[in-house]
């Protein structure tokens, strides 16, 4: 007698295990065919291979690559950046540096990034001093506040900026807020509702809802931006949300962001209004958002954007190039250090070379696996040359960078995989001694409170500790 449930169960099982194996050595293929960086490639076919479920499900949400989609078409987007151009071809003649020429070059070839002089800059390294700040100039505003952040939390800070916006709003002022959804997912909706019916626009960046799940989880807006009537703009690390402002118990937080005033804020509108089609698909390109300004200081500035979608890795390939034409030294601040191949052997290269490359770490991070993973490279970049101090005051997540006492960069970038390849990111490069003299100052006097780290101790760590970096190391690209 022939058992019918022993065929369909026998059927069933080979069906199962064709699907299986054939879904797991599609997306090997897949991936292979994706042209990434091999290491990249390695580590996703490590992944399917030895954790194959797991592998499935973390490349369906963090691994598809949407470098060759476009976010916006190219006639919107050049209309969009018709008013930014135009400000920046009635500028007198402006003397670019020649050592960044090429810099700047790269930035305006790759992100339409214009270098705009006559700015004023402040620099914020206290979150507290940063809000009264932000709050006094949102006050201020007459016409419009554009507001983008990574975290808006609600809690004291946050709910105290909401409160001004929905003032403002109600006093015949146009806000407009982009949130990134996953940044925010904890925050409930009651805190959003209470400034749409207030008249605000508030949108949320790639929303990511269950059963709706995709890789968009993996590419977030990580910038923090902010454009008051077209005149005053903020950028940098700091999010809204009251850790910035306080810290932690164990120590402060310890962060940098600017206030720029002057025709830059060409560049945070510019970036702004694209998000804003983005998640809105409606056009703002009125004059009356890029307003005609007059000089307000003496700092020329680039607004560099980078994202996972477009061609090119812009922000990772400037600070490739910064490093690698730094003369005297170079100095970094991150809180993670999971660097690509490019920005390692930059690193690498310019300290050999005899260039005074430092890199400041927090001593204890807020999240254990990336910092594990960081300190797997510092014994490459040791080995070379580079200096690495570890910031013990508290959690260091400024991205500051200076160089030469000409160049420095403020922004949402960490240099690590995630910065550079999945994430929105915006940074203020910043052409000009005095700014840059105020950035090695305060690089040095963070450095005051750290310990720095040298290479015949760092190899004496417990054999465990290194197994453990080396491990979450092979994950660095996914991370």
């Amino acid at each position: 007698m022939i058992d019918w449930n022993y065929i369909l169960n026998q059927v069933a099982t080979v069906a199962f295990d064709i699907i299986y194996f054939g879904a797991i050595i599609g997306t090997i293929v897949v991936i292979i065919l994706d042209n990434r960086n091999p290491v990249k490639t390695l580590a996703w076919i490590l992944v399917l291979m030895f954790l194959p479920v797991v592998g499935l499900v973390f490349y369906f949400f963090f691994g598809r690559s949407r470098r060759r989609e476009r976010i916006i078409g190219q006639k919107i987007y050049n209309r969009l950046l018709n008013k930014p151009m135009v400000e920046y071809l009635a500028q007198d003649a402006t003397t670019l540096p020649m050592a960044y020429s090429r810099l700047i070059s790269l930035f305006r070839n790759t992100t339409q990034a214009f270098p705009f002089d006559g700015n004023r800059i402040e620099i914020y390294t206290n979150g507290g001093f940063m809000l009264q700040s932000l709050l006094r100039e949102l006050q201020n505003a007459r016409q419009h506040i554009h507001i983008e952040f990574y975290i808006f939390e609600d809690d004291a800070i946050g709910r105290m900026v909401r409160d001004v916006l929905v003032e403002k709003a109600r006093a015949g002022v146009e806000v407009r807020v982009i949130y990134d959804d996953v940044g925010c997912w904890h925050v409930p909706n009651r805190f959003y509702d209470e400034m749409l019916s207030a008249g605000i626009e508030v949108r949320s960046f790639l929303k990511v809802r269950f059963p709706l799940f995709t890789s968009k989880v993996n590419y977030r807006n990580h910038r923090k931006i902010v454009v008051i009537d077209g005149r005053v703009g903020f950028v940098g690390g700091m999010n809204l949300a009251e850790r910035y402002m306080r810290g932690f118990s164990w120590g402060i937080w310890r962060d940098t962001h600017l206030l720029l005033e002057g025709k830059a804020v060409h560049g945070l509108q510019t970036a702004f209004l694209l998000d804003w089609y983005f998640v809105d698909r409606t056009l703002i390109s009125a004059s009356r958002y890029f307003p005609k300004m007059e000089a307000t200081g003496t700092s020329l500035v680039q607004i560099v954007t980078s994202d996972p979608i477009g061609p090119w890795k812009e922000i990772m390939q400037g600070l490739s190039m910064a490093i690698s034409g730094a003369k005297k030294y170079f100095y970094i601040q991150t809180p993670y250090f999971l660097p690509t191949e490019q920005i390692l052997a930059a690193m690498q290269t310019a300290a050999l070379a005899g260039v005074d490359v430092r890199l400041m770490l927090p001593l204890r991070a807020d999240n254990r696996l990336t910092h594990l993973g960081s300190c797997s490279y510092l014994a490459d970049v040791l080995q070379a040359g580079v200096k690495v101090y570890f910031y013990k005051k508290g959690f260091l997540h400024s991205k500051l960078m200076v160089s030469d006492d000409e160049l420095s960069t403020v922004g949402s970038t960490n240099v690590d995989f995630r910065s550079f390849e999945h994430n929105f990111e915006v940074n203020a490069f910043i052409y000009d001694t005095e700014t840059a003299l105020q950035m090695r100052e305060i690089f040095l006097q963070d450095q005051r409170d750290c310990v720095q780290v040298f290479l015949k101790n760092w190899v004496k760590r417990p054999w465990w500790r290194k197994a453990a970096e080396s491990v979450v190391r092979l994950m660095a690209p996914l991370l």
